[in-house]
């Protein structure tokens, strides 16, 4: 092949259309777990995570919902994936792996949301939410009935086993926020007087993208890293009903997903599918929650 503008446009744009092809084949498993929220600058602040709005009766004047409790902030990161073509493979026509490598490019830049969304999650355990606790603790502070801080609340079973989740996903804002500044975008660097030519003899292809991830409500997630089984499952469920907001409200949370890595597969299975459980009794968790089997969790 001659290198010339013509001929490295037609080149950009099969390698373009390849790296579209692989985007569309990742599973976006991340928009099951977060919100995904626009962002317009470096950063978004998240004052209003710190109340859960719940209606009362109205006695007396309109009481205002704060929503600058807490100064919770999520700083865009920028990413990027840059991909070398040889000008002698472009010269020779030895192109034929290159095609490939592109739609892999694709898939991972489709993938790279659920890599970040749930590695979030898993260190859950050792980052800080909104309210300065861990995502997963113990001890979240929580207003109770008399308007006193309650420093006991948790969401979480401690233990050894590998973390599994049990989530409500019917909310409007779910635990993990996903924001995103720009999607990845594919930018082709194919000037034959470049200096990346020039010097090393390769052709540049890249996409870059600017988001990062933080935390929602802990109260719409539970952990736990007690082997997976009936009764933990059922402990779990019980604990994540039970959650509620400030003042002692109830937040009408309904479990709706069992969250694991894949070598809790066969457990989850056996808890959320069977007719009955292992001493031959009425399974009565079959169908309480739908599951989600995450690789990036493994």
């Amino acid at each position: 092949m001659k290198i010339n503008s013509g001929n490295l446009r037609t080149l950009g744009t099969g390698f373009q259309t390849r790296f579209q092809g692989g985007l569309g084949q990742a599973e976006a498993q991340a928009d099951l777990v977060a919100t995904v929220v626009p962002s317009s600058t470096g950063s978004e602040e998240y004052g209003w995570l710190g109340k859960v709005p719940n209606v009362r009766e109205w006695l007396g004047d309109r009481v205002v919902n704060n929503a600058t409790k807490s100064d919770y902030k999520i700083k865009n990161r920028d990413f990027e994936l840059t991909m070398a073509v040889d000008r002698n493979d472009i010269e020779d026509d030895n192109l034929g792996i290159y095609g490939p490598l592109f739609e892999e490019m694709g898939r991972s830049s489709g993938a790279f949301p659920s890599q970040l969304v749930f590695g979030l999650l898993k260190n859950g355990f050792n980052t800080a939410c909104y309210d300065g606790q861990y995502f997963f603790d113990t001890d979240h502070p929580v207003l109770g009935a008399d308007g006193v801080t309650v420093n006991s609340v948790s969401n979480v079973t401690a233990g050894a086993a590998a973390p599994w989740f049990l989530m409500d996903l019917s909310r409007a804002i779910r635990p993990i926020i996903l924001q995103k500044r720009k999607d990845f975008q594919f930018v082709p660097m194919d000037n034959p007087d470049d200096p990346n030519v020039f010097h090393k003899k390769q052709f540049l292809y890249g996409v870059d993208a600017r988001m990062n991830v933080g935390f929602g409500f802990w109260q719409f997630a539970f952990a736990s890293k007690t082997a997976l089984d009936t009764a933990g499952y059922a402990a779990a469920f019980t604990a994540l009903e039970g959650l509620k907001g400030d003042m002692d409200r109830p937040l009408g949370i309904r479990p709706t997903h069992l969250v694991v890595p894949p070598v809790y597969r066969e457990a989850a299975q056996r808890i959320l599918n069977n007719e009955n459980d292992a001493a031959g009794a009425s399974n009565p968790w079959k169908g309480s929650a739908k599951l989600e089997v995450v690789p990036w969790l493994a």
